[in-house]
């Protein structure tokens, strides 16, 4: 039995699970060329801080690693996503609180990118969706009924479109029935690391600063009903940007140790060689735009593109799907 405090799953289903038929290793040159022709598919869809580097498989030696352990076990590739937390409380870059064509169009590339990975490799693949809403709502001011209402109609829109390769995990399957700030509380206790420490890798490491600044301009947009000054408005939302980043890494932390066989990837823009290889779900000319900040405009030529609702809505007639509004479309 754990001690008391420690984070314990509810999932009865383990995605890292044996095939459970035999299976024959492939020799070790068919393994790193599987291993490198697996990253191939994800690289042209890499979300990168470094743009400039021409990037190739042999750069993601840490990677390579990860897949290589999975084929020649004869697994399905596990990848973990944090991400898909909840809608902005900001109205005017978003429809509203729950999942929109944003959310269908990335989840479609997600699904869509484990399948061709299943065309290079029998066992496939998998994507747990680790949404990290409810571990940070409390700082980002969304309630936790919005962010249950979003992940339930995240899971019911992958079931309703067919996406079989992905499947989702929240703060709802661990620490049993206690109350979401008890449960905040809890992880933020067992893997945060201090604010102090946050601080020195603020000033000292750069991709850290980026994400620090980041997420404060973020914070400061969705901030509403706000009385106090603009220079106020700027120091909330920095120390509240500290505290969603330790929350962020305490997520980070527990779904490795949920799921210590997988293969992490990040919403955030990341530099080649390192843990995290970051993910482009939608096109979009800003690196830290995602579908939950933003809605989508369906262009002429048949691209979508990522803009703050407001904009979208200049230029664009609004389109509801199952009478909801899903997003925009240009003529």
């Amino acid at each position: 039995m754990p001690p008391a405090g420690t984070v314990t799953s509810n999932s009865q289903a383990d995605s890292n699970e044996s095939t459970g038929t035999d299976y024959t290793a492939p020799d070790q040159q068919t393994v790193a060329r599987l291993s490198a022709e697996i990253l191939d598919l994800l690289l042209p869809h890499r979300r990168a801080s470094d743009p400039d580097v021409d990037a190739a498989p042999a750069d993601f030696p840490l990677q390579l690693e990860q897949l290589a352990d999975f084929i020649n076990a004869g697994d399905p590739i596990l990848f973990t996503l944090p991400g898909f937390p909840c809608k902005s409380p900001n109205l005017a870059k978003v429809l509203g609180h729950l999942p929109d064509e944003g959310e269908r169009l990335s989840l479609t590339f997600l699904n869509g990118l484990a399948e061709e990975i299943g065309k290079l490799y029998a066992p496939g693949a998998k994507i747990l969706i680790c949404s990290d809403g409810h571990i940070f709502g409390d700082l980002i001011h969304v309630p936790d009924d919005h962010i249950d209402q979003y992940s339930d109609e995240l899971s019911a829109l992958i079931e309703r479109e067919g996406l079989t390769n992905l499947d989702t995990f929240d703060l709802r399957a661990v620490l049993g029935d206690l109350p979401f700030d008890e449960k905040r509380a809890r992880v933020h206790a067992q893997y945060a690391p201090t604010k102090e420490e946050l601080r020195e890798q603020v000033l000292t490491d750069e991709e850290t600063a980026k994400l620090y600044r980041g997420i404060t301009r973020f914070l400061t947009e969705d901030t509403f009903g706000w009385t106090g000054t603009k220079s106020a408005l700027q120091k909330d939302c920095r120390q509240r940007a500290y505290g969603v980043i330790q929350r962020s890494r305490a997520w980070g932390d527990l779904i490795a140790e949920q799921h210590p066989r997988s293969f992490r990837l990040s919403i955030h823009p990341q530099k080649v060689g390192v843990l995290k290889f970051g993910i482009r779900l939608l096109e979009h000319t800003d690196m830290w735009m995602t579908p939950w900040h933003s809605s989508v405009l369906h262009r002429p030529d048949g691209e979508w593109e990522l803009l703050r609702s407001e904009e979208a809505a200049k230029v664009g007639r609004l389109v509801e799907r199952n009478g909801r509004p899903s997003h925009y479309e240009t003529s």
